[in-house]
């Protein structure tokens, strides 16, 4: 879901900066003393945005309020939507550990994150290590980065991260499971030359 909100705030961010330099821009051109052309919606400077003809056209029609109700409606609920999705926290700020004698402690996202991207980094053939936890802090979820070097083979890298760097975070949080997204890549590096 990030990856489709960060494609809609870009798009959203640039339609509406474009418009808004283009229309404001233009009103300013105006104001100090530009001719418009002879097609723009305003003759001069002393010209008012919607005259009193502009204003009253569709009052009488019985579908004009019922429209304008139900676009300004769906734009008012993609902007609290959008305005919930950027607020919302994507990291996981604290993970609650169980102690054994029915309390608990909070320990902090970050250094969880840390210490699995710590751990991560140190397996062999892993230049760079990258974890984020999200989720609820009883039952965090992991999202991991690893930039590979060239030689290394990704199933035994996975299986490495999985098996040491994972199993050490969970078993250190004393969580149950601990579920995680893996994201690989490789180092970008030349073609070695054969002779």
């Amino acid at each position: 879901m990030s990856a489709v909100l960060r494609i809609v705030n870009r798009v959203l961010l640039g339609i509406i900066g474009l418009l808004l330099i283009l229309i404001g821009g233009s009103v300013l051109a105006v104001g100090l003393g530009l001719n418009p052309p002879s097609w723009w919606i305003h003759d001069g400077q002393h010209d008012v945005l919607l005259s009193g003809a502009e204003r009253t056209r569709w009052r009488d029609d019985g579908w004009w309020w019922p429209t304008v109700i139900a676009v300004l409606a769906v734009l008012l609920l993609l902007a609290l939507w959008w305005l919930t999705a950027e607020l919302r926290r994507r990291r996981l700020a604290e993970v609650l550990v169980d102690t054994g004698d029915g309390e608990g402690a909070l320990l902090r996202g970050r250094a969880l994150e840390g210490v699995l991207a710590g751990d991560a980094s140190q397996l062999d053939g892993v230049a760079r290590a990258h974890a984020e936890l999200t989720g609820r802090r009883s039952t965090p979820e992991a999202r991991v980065r690893l930039l590979l070097e060239p030689h290394v083979d990704p199933g035994e890298a996975l299986n490495h991260l999985t098996t040491q760097a994972l199993a050490h975070a969970r078993d250190s949080a004393g969580l149950k499971s601990l579920p995680a997204e893996v994201r690989l890549r490789a180092v970008k590096h030349r073609a070695e030359r054969v002779t």
